[in-house]
């Protein structure tokens, strides 16, 4: 952890709300991407990104600094993201394509022309339960090593391990379900990255 941040959580943890800020100015967009990528929904990112500060601020006098504070950020957001993914399926009686296109909401580069192979890859992500996302999102989009992963979902490494091969094993065979289905896209999405 940088010694900034160190003093940071100290000032937190004695009440200092300017240390706070600086905290979610560091934080925000990664967490907000985060978020986005497990739950595919732009405003519910930003809403969890927002009660996440929240419990980070509340609950500041609970971290202990024996794993980096971006695990324990992140840890708080994964959980929140889980919960907030029962939630969803549990209210759902609908497939998940009819819901997918009723909530999606518009972020600014996706006001870009959204490529084929990355409304593949939202969609085969959004097809994939919590328990292999989480893992798969901060390995491969986040750029979290395993043992950091480890720590923020509170699962032994190999049980992390396994979710992430399993989870990049289920993308690829949605990937190739999508390119079977539309194969107008395939070879110049690879070579000239627009469709």
């Amino acid at each position: 952890m940088k010694m900034d941040e160190q003093e940071l959580i100290g000032r937190i943890q004695a009440g200092d709300e300017s240390a706070f800020a600086e905290i979610v100015h560091i934080y925000k967009d990664k967490i907000v991407n985060f978020l986005y990528q497990v739950t595919g929904d732009y405003q519910r990112a930003v809403d969890l990104s927002q009660e996440t500060f929240l419990r980070v601020y509340f609950k500041a006098h609970k971290y202990k600094p024996i794993a980096p504070f971006s695990s324990w950020v992140y840890a708080i957001a994964s959980n929140l993201a889980k919960t907030d993914l029962k939630k969803k399926y549990r209210m759902n009686q609908v497939s998940l394509d009819d819901v997918q296109y009723s909530v999606e909401v518009s972020t600014p580069s996706e006001e870009k022309a959204d490529s084929g192979l990355v409304r593949n890859l939202r969609q085969a992500l959004d097809v994939l339960s919590p328990r292999y996302r989480i893992p798969v999102v901060l390995k491969d989009m986040e750029g979290y090593s395993q043992e950091e992963i480890a720590r923020i979902i509170n699962r032994p490494i190999g049980t992390v391990k396994a979710r992430i091969s399993r989870g990049r094993t289920m993308l690829k065979k949605q990937l190739e379900k999508a390119t079977r289905e539309n194969p107008t896209f395939q070879k110049r999405e690879i070579f000239d990255g627009r469709y």
